[in-house]
């Protein structure tokens, strides 16, 4: 009864915020998703959703997988079947699951069996005593609330029979460390399919010498879920001072976010447009000329983030500028594929190099287009020793 009411809170929210046509193909989704074919493999991920975290963290590392030989499958944890998929997978992988009894029956089948168990971990939800720095949960109804009252998925990171992890970024590999687990380090990483459509939309693009003619230049923040509203907020002073000074600069914004009432002065000169599919969630990004990736400097929430908003702009050689917080730095060369700011006198002098000049716009997108291809797209991952560990796995 409590996992039905919390769904049913889910999908009220889904409903208030994306409205009835969009909520409501979202929220059949997930229901449909419970009644998914799982086929017999390797390793077998099991989420807790069916939204853009799943998809990172199972859909695409999946496919990074099968390119490297392996067999996967995914299901969701309201899957009616999933005690009886311990018989057919040597690797369970769950990510962000809540520990239903059906949950729990499946980890007590794979223990008999004496197979492997990894917590999948891409945000730092797991330990609830972080959840004040999470701005997102004070926006959350009650019954919304319950998914994290012990920390998302926190029963089986604690359990001592799983000895292994899996996360996007090194800050939350230190912190899963904390528990005395070992580590790997698996980046977000663009599909497949993410990559086609990036090249089919580039394919449409202006010449980089017709930049020269463009007089309007947009800016773009793309925040996906309403806990980015404080993000924002971050730069809303710097983007104060850069509308006030550039007539010619346009604000994109993209998802749930609150327009700061400081910003309603230039309102004529902001889009904002909703959730949208993730075609044209791409094709959004491709219509602004710089994207924006603010994050709360001190916040240890924010610090756990991924560098997905710099790689998602990238492979569409758009130039990004980000706040300096480890992941971006670490994923971003300042000056040469993107820009990494502390405060806003930085954000103010680095969007500003970026406004002023359209030929450093084309030089850093394209710097940023090679790396995302390079380094953050399922067909060129490399993560040997991730990969040596399953199949270690899979022989035992």
């Amino acid at each position: 009864m409590k996992l039905i009411l919390i769904k049913i809170g889910k999908a009220i929210k889904t409903l208030q915020r994306d409205g009835f046509w969009r909520g409501g193909k979202r929220v059949a989704g997930a229901f449909l998703a419970m009644f998914g074919r799982v086929k017999p493999g390797d390793i077998l991920f099991i989420t807790g959703g069916v939204g853009d975290s799943a998809r990172y963290r199972t859909d695409n590392v999946a496919e990074e997988l099968e390119i490297q030989g392996f067999k996967c499958s995914i299901t969701v944890q309201d899957n009616p079947f999933l005690p009886t998929y311990a018989d057919k997978f040597k690797i369970f992988i769950f990510h962000r699951v809540l520990y239903t009894p059906s949950v729990e029956k499946l980890i007590e089948e794979i223990k008999k069996q004496n197979k492997e168990i990894i917590f999948e971990a891409d945000d730092l939800v797991f330990d609830p005593k972080y959840l004040e720095f999470m701005d997102g949960f004070k926006q959350m109804n009650s019954l919304e609330k319950k998914l994290y009252e012990k920390g998302l998925g926190g029963e089986i990171l604690q359990d001592p029979y799983v000895k292994v992890c899996t996360t996007t970024t090194t800050f939350l590999a230190e912190k899963l460390k904390e528990y005395n687990k070992k580590v790997f380090l698996v980046p977000n990483k663009l599909s497949q399919s993410d990559v086609e459509i990036a090249e089919k939309i580039l394919e449409k693009k202006l010449p980089t010498t017709d930049y020269q003619l463009q007089t309007t230049v947009r800016l773009g923040y793309f925040s996906g879920t309403i806990s980015h509203n404080k993000d924002f907020a971050v730069i809303t002073d710097a983007l104060l001072q850069i509308m006030e000074k550039y007539p010619q600069v346009e604000l994109f914004l993209v998802g749930p976010l609150d327009i700061e009432n400081k910003l309603n002065k230039f309102k004529e000169r902001i889009n904002q447009l909703p959730y949208v599919s993730r075609e044209k969630h791409f094709a959004n990004i491709s219509k602004v000329d710089i994207n924006l990736a603010p994050l709360e400097m001190e916040n240890p929430f924010c610090q756990s983030k991924s560098e997905l908003k710099f790689f998602e702009a990238g492979i569409l050689e758009i130039p990004t500028v980000a706040s300096a917080t480890g992941t971006f730095q670490e994923a971003i060369s300042d000056g040469l594929d993107g820009l990494v700011a502390s405060n806003t006198q930085e954000w103010v002098n680095k969007l500003e190099s970026l406004i002023l000049s359209p030929e450093m716009r084309s030089r850093m997108g394209l710097e940023a287009h090679k790396k995302a291809l390079a380094q953050y797209s399922t067909q060129n991952a490399k993560n040997e020793e991730y990969y040596g560990y399953l199949k270690i796995k899979i022989v035992v």
